[in-house]
């Protein structure tokens, strides 16, 4: 019992893991209650029971399991996180439960699977079910079948995936086990219900006896579709519905949505795919050529048998596809025919969508066989054509139906009519639209009128076909020219056709579903037409009511329009003059018609006036408009001689055409005859108005085509150049829309070669005006004419540049439903294309096209397929040269696609490259008839996109775009094709694929539903291992869900395994938060588009001219039908709108917020917002860019900033350009906005847009350098490298503009990271982008000196270097040109700089520099002024670098390098840290004059290279928070100012850095910075030392604000612990010499208030010894202190520096523990190395000898024996005269009691040490001769010896040589004497050569060998300097022997000191003294461990190069 009661107390998620069944089933229990009490389902409780819900389902115990498993399902019920569990849980039911004998269990467990079906865990579910029908126990087959029939039964096939289920059946239908046959066969019996007979071809492979009951239980099942019982959680919608419908025993309106769930299974897609190319007979290419017949009947006949099969595998069938076209196209034997068209039938069915790459090939040849007469053929030809337009568009195959419909063969004609017709039933309205309509009725109306009857007929079925899909108010206005009995015909067919929707189901419903969908298109003309009619008659009425054109109008207006004639278009037909008179005799008075020929001119002219007056009363329906203008033509007609009588019958023709209704025939009658007048002085403007109103009646684009062709007839040049002239002017009132181009083209040409300039001259306006709406396709008819011609041209189309076309004031009277009905529809054309593609479109349609299918010969075609790759070329050239001479294609190109896409795999690279350019030039040439060769060109190049090299997968991207430009997306998005490229497991296909689709996704408003079928292979890219891949595919993400939907991604995301999901779904939710929104449909952009006119033009055109600016939706849907005349009620609002707007625009432009741009700095640095980072725009961040002005723009401006139409945007921008001064602060804060907005810019093709912003650019950079602002890193990101795309423009304007910008940048940005923009710039593709980077890289090398150079000079020449060898000559002469810009400043440098460069490179590079041999520049007398002058015109627009060597550019930076520099050019070999030393500048007496200018630029130049030409302040607020909240480079400009050579600068930048150092809250920001602080004031401390002080002139109480100002700082500093640690030893080092030097000034003292000053630093002193890092500061004492021995420094000096020693050891007690100890030990040893004890004696004093043995002495009684453990980082410890003494004090600690002990046994302590050296001598001895004696090491043992003799000169060496032989003994002594005398002289080399002296000029030895261990010296130090290690040899003066070399005591402050500290690293980086120390880590192990560690330093420069001579051997012998 005891047992038992120990599990009661456990709590119940504990109890179900128990050992005891009991204590499960009781925990199972309570487990069960608890779900069912917890009320949320999100509740944490839920989480504990994750991990158990299996054990639940699993547990062994059959009672405690049934308990389980009823817990188990109440956890799925109701808990949130249940769905985790699914796989894992079903997986144990179908495994533990289904083999249970228990029902209740089996019962309880399918109740888990549908619970989680429920849940939305569908797919997780049937995977595990049909994983347990492969399961090998029956019992659980039948439970898992038994489950998914249940389930499929409750929830329906939506949500039940059938195609895996159908896959298992037959297997099934096999199984051994009775049972398991019974249940699959109730499941079939299931399935049928839901899909019907799409489950039949799955099950042909069951028994007869099995298939024969299915039939007889099928049977049996009710014709009703089933319906879904049981719902989704996400259901619940249809849930209610359910239970709504069960209530009221069910609905009739239901029956729709299940029909679709019936249709929604497609047979096909059960079926598994079999692969057929392998199976092929193996001889059957061969067979299929054979001479006999019945050979090619087998080989046709296998196929035919292979095809048979309803799925096939897709493959390449190229090969096949082309043998089967043959025999179909050119097989004299007709059966053989027959069986070939089945056999592509078969395929097209087997294969669908994939068969539509081939399409385009088959359907000529099978349109042309149909002139076959035999039934059979013909039958089977038409099963093929069906099948395959089953697999690709209408569109794709229109070229090829269009051009047989002129054949000649009427059986041809007629079977393509029927084709159509049986097209058109699989159509929809949105599969045809009016684009592909259109030109199929003109032709099917041809047909109608066609001689054979059966012609005739097919049209008509084809016509009453494409009325019933799309409607009857579409297709109308192409029927306009056909009678009614014709109409009637077309509209009965159309009764006839049962449309393919209407075939499935029964009988009634297939009735029924066409019938009901037929009434809304029928309905729609009155509703859309009915307010554009009003409104026209309104617009009738104003131009004197004449008798309207239009046809059918559902719905006139009563009294308007009494007749309602049956068409579209009024027609009439000729009348006889007879009848034509008796008619005008009705309405005319008798008189007027007597007298119209009467041979007196004046009753002529009354009888007119009679008829004018007759006309103006007589109502329009009444008007004979044919009668009167024949009557009007009757002789004298237009020979009419009196001009007055003329004039009076033109007005009279103008009248009727306005006010009748006038008809194409009555202006047939009169054309000729105004055409004739319209040339005339006296008549000509009488004879334009009556052309104009005839525009008006019957419509401007046939009007313009008749009057052209008549005035061409003629030879009337005068008739001519005004017909054009008019027209001309016509289309200016009129609009573009509808003309027919082609129309008069020809007409135009031969006017521009007339040799009368009138005529020429017309031709050309009329071109200008035409180009204003068509564009640059124009130019295209025109390429061919002469130059000159064409110059005339160009001028003409450039004056219209940039113009907008003007809102029409004409309309056609008929125009009012038609338009109407061409614009509800038009926008669809576009698919998304943007607002001008239908215009464009419709333009590139009117292209004379060549068909040059003949010239692609089987010869060419064989050529491009050659072995020879020789030949492949030739082949592709001769293609090339094909499509050049043709210029403009049809579609039709034969076999060339199947041979160009051979090529684009080709193993020659070269050749696929041509092979890309050829379809690049296919495209253009073809225009939109490529569509059609999508499949079977496109794709491959897709392909190509995965090629491994660069160069070709960027042509390969280039071809891409260009055919998408033609062909739109919607080809290439359909069918797997995409799917299978995206498959390949290729990085580069990948990543580039993705880019594209990421670029491309978001401009469409539609796509596919095939794009779904790329979703798992897009995830599988989020996974792949290559990283540019993942990030392109989360790129992608977003632009898939905008058109896919978060759910259907989602859902994708189910079938990854669990691990993959998770990843994928968090992407997913990011993609959500950024998906971009639809674009908007074009047609609320354009305001209803006409047919043939780019969006712009169609604006204008359907618009008054009075609502032209208003951006107001409603308003502009109102006016859609595009009427001028009804300005009252309309009219009005939109003008007092737009009254209010211009109100609104007179507030402020920009709204300044506080703060606003640095929490945008801060939201994209947290990641909250999305970096401005993009290779072209995307839609989300248009959107985010939208969001972050609308707080801080004005609404309108906003508005217009984003608006549609360009023009809106070069408004904006002169607003912009107004305001830019009156709101300049605004404008600052807002600049981050205005400059990302404008790179948008940058990515519009509109020249006139670009050209604004750049000038509006150079006018803001003017205006940011006057208020002294500088950029922020955040704001140059996100623009300056999207100005340099702008720089490779083609248009040089643009160009110099960019430049200019460029050069205003380094105003207000530092010219150092404008660098690396520019070098990432000279990576692009665009040759002309990098020279013109590498151009400017050269002009800021020139003009800012190496300092620009980042990361370091060395890499960027050696990437600079890379472009000489570039293809482009522009680029290489870029390249060279800087180089050598970089040889003017540092000279033969270069070379080094540049690294290895091919021979051919190097000479170019040679022979460049020799040629722009450096001139030398005269310095000018006062370099201020040419500066001054230079700064005083900032806001020149066009300035820019002047592209010429230095000497164009004469400023104070280019005096300071040539008086620096006059002994470097012959010294090639000088690293960049000795280029040019501060100390010799400030000391070089020489120059002395010179010095402020040349010292305060270096200075400036080294800090901050922003600052040259010269230095600028910004204006900084006094209170730091814009400093606060910036960059840190605002802080480096600020430093950088402490050390300017203009006290005022300095003391303004000391005094903003003290207000922040007084904010304990704002002080962090100097964190990193405190180094480049310290530095920047030694460098003034230096300055005012060597300059201000010497300097007469100064005021000396500026000095002591200065000095005030500095010492006020530097206490802030150091009161501040945290900031005070971070300065680093070098620059303490420099700043307590500094320091000191300042207390030791005895000129201060003189100075008023210089007492205060020196109290001040005294007190400074003591605050930096306490505050900064112990360590660091003991060791910059020491090197101090040793530097000031070596140098014999004033003894006052070296005490200063002791007495802050004893400052320190006094706190050591205290600080011991954060003291690097080994590190001070090294310090010591250094020291003591030396200065050994020897020198220390010679000094007059003890103090340094007791200071030190102080210090060691106090650390050892501090750390006792433990101190031995810290001399870890000296190297050769047995050397080290600091161990010994150390071993010493601690032996002796004990009886050490204070200083006068140490000092009492200092005696004893020596000759200690004396005993151990002794005991060591013998072995170092030893070993040094053991050396000498080996042949490798003999010299490295001489060098040791002669170093020992130095150091013990009293060494006895005779022992180890008495046993030697005496040539030994003489190689041993000659081998000293060598090295003493090289020594020698190499001491008073170097003293000159590394060491720069005072007094004497800088200067290297000529003999380079000599220079190079100075050389590694220095980079020796600087490294170890970096490192935190202290550097060895620190004397600074030379060695003991050269006194007079010694600097006097002023030149300690501004001598170089000699540690590598804050002027080392000035020259290698100031912008970046904090670097990183993981960087340098390694160099610092690779240092500590070498050993040239222990030798750094010694007593004389002689004995350093010794020591790096020896180092160096070391390293070399260690390399060999």
């Amino acid at each position: 019992m005891g047992d038992d009661s120990e599990w009661i107390k456990l709590p119940i998620d504990q109890k179900c893991e128990h050992k005891v069944w009991k204590a499960r089933l009781n925990g199972y229990e309570e487990a069960l209650k608890l779900f069912q009490k917890i009320g949320d389902e999100k509740s944490p409780e839920w989480g504990k029971y994750l991990g158990l819900i299996k054990k639940f389902v699993t547990d062994s115990n059959a009672v405690a399991q049934l308990k389980g498993l009823e817990a188990a399902l109440a956890f799925i019920e109701n808990a949130h996180v249940a769905g985790k569990t699914a796989g894992e849980v079903v997986s144990g039911v179908v495994t533990k439960v289904f083999n249970q004998p228990k029902a209740r269990a089996k019962e309880l467990g399918t109740d888990i699977c549908l619970m989680y079906i429920e849940i939305e865990k569908a797919e997780v579910v049937q995977d595990e079910l049909l994983k347990g029908v492969d399961n090998k126990n029956p019992k659980i087959v039948v439970s898992c079948i038994e489950t998914l029939r249940k389930a499929l039964s409750e929830f329906g096939s939506k949500i039940i995936t059938l195609k895996p289920i159908v896959k298992i059946l037959s297997k099934q239908f096999e199984s051994r086990e009775k049972a398991v046959r019974d249940e699959v066969k109730l499941l079939a019996v299931e399935i049928y219900k839901w899909i019907r007979d799409a489950l039949r071809p799955p099950l042909q492979n069951i028994t007869s006896v099995q298939l024969k009951e299915l039939e007889e239980e099928w049977v049996k099942l009710p014709s009703s579709p089933p319906k879904q019982t049981r719902f989704l959680r996400s259901q619940q919608d249809l849930k209610a519905k359910f239970e709504q419908q069960q209530a009221h025993t069910g609905d009739q309106s239901d029956g729709d949505d299940e029909e679709e769930t019936v249709a929604a299974v497609d047979p096909y897609e059960l079926l598994e795919a079999v692969e057929i190319l392998s199976k092929m007979p193996k001889d059957f290419y061969d067979k299929i050529e054979a001479k006999k017949w019945q050979e090619r009947k087998e080989a046709l006949e296998a196929i035919e048998a292979l095809t048979k099969n309803p799925k096939l595998e897709n493959g390449d069938y190229g090969d096949l596809v082309r043998a089967l076209k043959k025999v179909v196209g050119k097989d004299a034997n007709v059966m053989l025919v027959t069986v070939a068209a089945k056999c592509l039938a078969a395929l097209a069915s087997g294969l669908r969508k994939k068969f539509g790459t081939y399409a385009g090939q088959v359907v000529p040849t099978i349109l042309e066989k149909f002139k076959e007469k035999k039934p059979q053929v013909v039958q089977a030809l038409q099963e093929a054509i069906d099948a395959i337009f089953l697999t690709t568009t209408l569109q794709n195959l229109s070229e090829d139906i269009l051009a047989v419909m002129d054949n000649k063969n009427p059986s041809i004609k007629q079977q393509a009519s029927l084709f159509l017709a049986r097209s058109f039933r699989h159509c929809t309205q949105a599969t045809l639209p009016k684009s592909v309509l259109k030109p199929f009725c003109a032709a099917l109306i041809k047909q109608v009128n066609d001689s054979a009857p059966e012609v005739r007929d097919a049209a008509f079925e084809a016509l009453g076909t494409a009325m019933k899909v799309v409607g009857e108010k579409a297709v109308n206005p192409f029927l306009s020219d056909l009678d009614k009995l014709k109409l009637d015909k077309i509209k009965e067919s159309a009764d006839k056709v049962e449309l393919a929707g209407g075939k499935k189901g029964a009988g009634g419903g297939g009735e029924k579903k066409p019938a009901a969908k037929a009434p809304p298109p029928a309905e729609a003309p009155p509703k859309s037409s009915a307010p554009p009619r009003k409104t026209q008659t309104g617009a009738a009425g104003k131009s004197s009511a004449g008798p309207s054109k239009k046809g059918k109008p559902t719905c006139a207006v009563a009294g308007k329009t009494k007749k309602t004639p049956e068409s579209k278009e009024f027609t009439e037909t000729e009348l006889s003059v007879e009848v034509c008179e008796e008619r005008a005799a009705g309405v005319l008075p008798a008189s007027c018609v007597q007298l119209l020929d009467s041979s007196n001119w004046k009753e002529r002219l009354a009888s007119m006036e009679e008829f004018q007056r007759a006309v103006e009363t007589m109502d329009k329906v009444e008007m004979p408009c044919q009668a009167l203008v024949r009557m009007l033509a009757k002789k004298p007609g237009w020979k009419e001689t009196n001009f007055q009588v003329m004039q009076m019958k033109l007005h009279i023709v103008a009248l009727v055409a306005q006010r009748g209704q006038f008809s194409k025939t009555s202006a047939f009658v009169v054309l000729d005859g105004l055409v004739d007048k319209v040339g005339d002085i006296k008549c000509g403007g009488k004879a334009k108005e009556g052309l104009t109103a005839i525009g008006e009646a019957c419509s401007l684009p046939w009007t313009a085509e008749q009057v052209v062709s008549m005035a061409f007839a003629q030879k009337n040049p005068k008739n001519q150049a005004e017909t054009l002239n008019w027209l001309a002017n016509a289309m200016r009132e009129f609009g573009f829309a509808g003309i027919n181009v082609k129309g008069f083209i020809n007409n135009v040409k031969t006017a521009l070669g007339a040799t009368n300039p009138a005529v020429r001259t017309s031709a050309i306006t009329l071109l200008g005006v035409m180009y204003l709406y068509m564009g640059a396709p124009l130019r295209m008819f025109f390429e061919d004419e002469k130059p000159a011609l064409l110059s005339q041209i160009d001028a003409e189309f450039e004056k219209m540049q940039g113009q907008s076309p003007p809102a029409p004031i004409r309309f056609t009277k008929k125009s009012g439903a038609v338009e109407e009905g061409d614009e509800g529809e038009e926008p669809e054309e576009d698919g998304g294309g943007g607002g001008g593609g239908g215009g464009g479109q419709d333009i590139m349609d009117l292209l004379p096209r060549t068909d040059i299918g003949d010239k692609i010969t089987s010869d060419l075609v064989s050529k491009i397929g050659d072995k020879n790759w020789k030949i492949r070329k030739e082949g592709l050239d001769e293609a090339a040269a094909i499509i050049s001479e043709a210029k403009f294609i049809t579609a039709n190109i034969g076999d060339l696609p199947m041979a160009l896409k051979g090529r684009l795999g080709d193993s020659n690279k070269i050749l696929v490259q041509q092979a890309l350019t050829l379809l690049q030039q296919l495209s253009t040439a073809m225009g939109p008839g490529l569509k059609q060769h999508v499949k079977a060109l496109g794709i491959p190049i897709v392909t190509v996109l995965g090629d491994s090299k660069p160069n070709v997968r960027a042509a390969a991207m280039t071809t891409l775009q260009a055919w998408v430009e033609q062909t739109g997306m919607k080809e290439w998005l359909e069918g797997e094709d995409l799917s299978e490229e995206l498959k390949k497991e290729n990085p580069f296909l990948r990543q580039e694929l993705l880019g594209w689709l990421a670029e491309k996704l978001p401009t469409l408003r539609t796509v596919p539903g095939d794009l779904m079928l790329c979703v798992p292979h897009l995830y599988a890219c989020l996974e792949d291992r290559n990283g540019d891949v993942r990030k392109k595919a989360q790129d992608a993400l977003p632009t898939f869900m905008m058109h896919l939907g978060y759910d259907k991604m989602e859902k994708a995301a189910g079938k990854l395994k669990s691990a993959s999901k998770d990843q994928v779904l968090a992407m997913l939710e990011k993609a959500r938060a950024v998906m971009p929104a639809k674009p908007a449909p074009p047609a609320k952009t354009g305001g209803g588009k006409g047919s043939a006119e780019p969006s712009r033009a169609a604006s204008a055109s359907r618009q008054p001219a009075s609502e032209d600016v208003v951006d107001n939706k409603p308003e502009v849907k109102k006016v859609r039908g595009g009427v001028a005349g009804k300005k009252g009620a309309a009219g009005k609002k939109p003008a007092a709108k737009s009254q209010k707007d211009d109100e609104d625009r007179s507030g402020p432009i920009f709204i300044l917020i506080a703060n606003a741009k640095e929490q945008r700095i801060k939201d994209e640095k947290q990641l909250k917002i999305l970096k401005w980072n993009f290779t072209t725009p995307r839609d989300e961040y248009l959107e985010q860019l939208k969001t972050q002005m609308s707080t801080c723009f004005a609404k309108w401006l906003q508005d217009e900033l984003f608006h549609f139409d360009f023009q809106r945007h070069v408004k904006a921008i002169g607003v912009m350009i107004e305001r830019l001064e009156s709101e300049s602060d605004a404008t600052i804060g807002c600049l981050d906005l205005i400059l990302k907005w404008f790179t948008l810019r940058f990515f519009d093709t509109n020249t006139t847009v670009l050209m604004k912003v750049l000038e509006y650019l150079k006018l803001m950079f003017a205006m940011l350098n006057r208020e002294n602002y500088h950029l922020t890193e955040y704001e140059a990101n996100s623009f300056v490298p999207y100005l340099i795309l702008k720089v490779g423009e083609p248009k040089d304007v643009v160009r110099k503009d960019v430049r200019a910008i460029l050069t205003m940048l380094c105003k207000v940005y530092p010219a150092s990271k404008v660098f690396p923009f520019l070098m990432d710039g000279t990576k692009s593709k665009n040759s002309k982008q990098r020279a013109e980077c590498l151009e400017e890289l050269g002009c800021l090398i020139e003009g800012y000196g190496m300092n620009v150079c980042q990361p370091t000079p060395a890499k960027s020449l050696k990437e600079i270097a890379v472009h000489i060898g570039d293809r482009d000559t522009s680029v290489r002469n870029a390249a060279l040109n800087t180089v050598v810009a970089v040889y003017n400043v540092c000279g033969d440098q270069v070379y080094k700089l540049i690294g290895n460069l091919s021979e051919k490179d190097m000479s170019m590079l040679e022979e460049r520099i020799k040629r722009s041999a450096k001139k030398t520049i005269a310095a000018p007398a006062k370099p201020s002024a040419t500066e001054r002058s230079q700064k005083e015109h900032p806001t020149n627009p066009n300035a820019t670098f002047l592209r010429k060597p230095l000497q164009d550019d004469p400023n104070k930076l280019n005096q300071a390098r040539q008086n620096a520099q006059h002994s470097e050019s012959s010294h090639p070999s000088i690293p960049k840290e000795f280029q040019l030393d501060l100390d010799m500048i400030e000391m070089d007496q020489n120059r002395v004059c010179e010095l402020p200018d040349l010292v305060q630029h270096k200075l400036d130049e080294l800090l901050e290279p922003i600052m040259i030409p010269e230095p600028k302040m910004r204006a900084i607020s006094p209170h730091f928070d814009d400093l606060h909240n910036s960059t840190s480079s605002t802080i480096n400009f600020v430093i950088s100012q402490v050390a300017s050579g203009d006290i005022n600068n300095s003391i303004q930048a000391l005094a903003q850095i003290d207000e922040v150092l007084r904010q304990e809250d704002k002080a962090e920001v100097m964190s990193g910075h405190i180094d480049q602080f310290l530095i920047a004031t030694f460098m003034q401390l230096r300055l005012i030392y060597s300059t201000h002080m010497a300097d007469d002139r100064l005021d000396k109480r500026d000095i002591i604000k200065l000095y005030s100002c500095i010492i006020g700082n530097m206490l802030s500093l150091f009161s501040m612990e945290s900031l005070a640690r971070e300065a680093s030893m070098g620059v303490l080092k420099d700043l307590m010499h500094g320091l000191i030097t300042l207390m030791l000034d005895a000129r201060v003292e003189d100075i008023e208030d210089g007492q205060q000053v020196i109290r001040s630093v005294n007190m400074l002193v003591t605050r930096v010894l306490e505050k900064s890092d112990q360590t660091n500061v003991i060791s910059a004492l020491l090197v101090l202190l040793q530097d000031s021995l070596v140098t014999t420094a004033p003894t006052m000096f070296s005490e200063l520096i002791m007495k802050c020693l004893w400052r320190i050891i006094r706190f050591l007690p205290e600080t011991i523990d954060s003291i690097n100890l080994d590190r001070i030990l090294l310090d010591v040893h250094n020291f003591m190395k030396v200065c050994p004890k020897e020198k220390l004696k010679q000094l007059k004093g003890d103090v340094p000898h007791r200071t030190l043995k102080t210090l060691l002495h106090t650390l050892c009684k501090l750390k006792g024996a433990e101190i031995l453990d810290h001399l870890s980082m000296i190297e050769n410890r047995n050397e080290s005269e600091l161990e010994a003494h150390l071993r010493r004090v601690v032996k002796h600690s004990g009886n050490l009691s204070g200083l006068k002990s140490d000092r009492g046994n200092e005696k004893t302590g020596l000759r200690t040490e004396d005993r151990m050296s002794k005991a060591k001598v013998s072995d170092i001895l030893s070993e040094i001769f053991k050396k000498i004696g080996s042949k490798e090491n003999a010299k490295e043992g001489l060098t040791e010896l002669y170093e020992y003799k130095q150091k013990y000169s009293d060494a006895d060496l005779k022992p180890y040589l008495k046993n030697t032989s005496q040539f030994f003994q003489s190689y041993v002594e000659r081998g000293l004497r060598m090295i003493e005398s090289e020594r020698e002289g190499k001491a008073r080399t170097q003293t000159s050569a590394v060491i720069p002296q005072h007094g004497v000029d800088f200067s290297l030895s000529s003999n380079n060998e000599e220079v190079k261990p100075a050389v590694y010296y220095e980079r020796l130090k600087i490294l170890r300097q970096r490192q935190g290690l202290e550097n060895t040899s620190r004397g600074v003066g030379g060695s003991e022997d050269e006194p007079q070399q010694r600097p006097p005591i002023s030149s300690l402050l501004s001598s170089k000191p000699s540690v590598a500290s804050s002027t080392d690293m000035l020259h290698s980086k100031l912008s970046q003294l904090k670097e990183s120390r993981e960087l340098y880590q390694q160099e610092h192990n690779a240092h500590s461990h070498s050993p040239t560690h222990a030798h750094t330093r010694s007593a004389s420069p002689a004995a350093n190069l010794d020591d790096l001579k020896k180092r160096l051997e070391r390293i070399k012998s260690k390399r060999q």
